[in-house]
């Protein structure tokens, strides 16, 4: 894996900021990198399916009635 050197640099700071090696430092990085991706990912897929089939002016009317909140 090839890296800038003032990348390298930002992540020896921040690293050495939080008492970590700069590989765990990567790894995490990595990790929520990859977890925001699958994120992403869920939130298109989501959005696609829904372009895909739309929801429907009276789909969700028959839960109206659950949706009255007492008052305090």
């Amino acid at each position: 894996m090839t890296l800038d050197e003032d990348l390298v640099q930002a992540v020896d700071r921040v690293s050495k900021k939080l008492r970590i090696s700069r590989s765990a430092f990567t790894r995490k990085a990595l990790r929520e990198a990859l977890a925001r991706h699958h994120i992403e990912q869920l939130e298109r897929e989501h959005r696609q399916g829904y372009e895909r089939s739309p929801v429907g002016a009276a789909e969700f009317s028959v839960w109206e009635s659950e949706q009255v909140w007492e008052d305090e």
